[in-house]
């Protein structure tokens, strides 16, 4: 029950990043600049319920995003968003997921979700830029950006997903 709420909340992250947030960003930022909304439920999935709902939502909501957003190719959000979820969740079975460790895994997983799309492109000759000047332009500014949203949204996101598990766990138990 849980997992389709957060579903419900990543559908509703999916409208606010494809329709409120361009208004917020200036027109000249607006390529240099994406939040990647539900890449970061994908990190939070991956710490609080497991790496295999964290494969398949990020699987889903990156090919969401790869038909919505960006077009160029279906695919590449896709694949990075159900990798990167998969590996996060691997990672936080490991070690207890603190907000600490949460901030590494959003650094590095905003970092290795746009490098991954851009060796895809790269790879199918879509860009000729630079992967030097793709990470100062777009990669460096979007990972700060994935942080500065995913620290604003960790309290109430690990309330409601920890309470959520303890009352299905509960239930599970009986």
């Amino acid at each position: 029950m849980r997992i389709n709420r957060v579903i419900l909340f990543a559908m509703f992250l999916v409208v606010i990043e494809n329709s409120v947030f361009p208004w917020l960003v200036p027109s000249a930022w607006s390529e240099r600049l994406l939040p990647h909304l539900c890449f970061i439920m994908t990190l939070y999935v991956a710490g609080f319920t497991g790496r295999h709902k964290a494969f398949m939502f990020g699987l889903g909501f990156g090919l969401l995003q790869d038909i919505l957003a960006y077009g160029h190719l279906i695919g590449p959000y896709g694949f990075g968003m159900g990798l990167l979820g998969y590996m996060a969740g691997l990672a936080s079975e490991y070690r207890n997921f603190t907000i600490g460790f949460f901030v590494w895994v959003v650094l590095i997983g905003g970092v290795l979700l746009d490098t991954i799309v851009y060796l895809i492109y790269k790879l199918f000759q879509i860009t000729e830029l630079q992967y030097a000047y793709a990470f100062y332009w777009q990669i460096a500014p979007t990972a700060l950006l994935q942080l500065l949203i995913a620290l604003l949204l960790y309290v109430p996101v690990r309330r409601f997903l920890v309470k959520q598990s303890l009352s299905s766990g509960e239930e599970g138990s009986e």
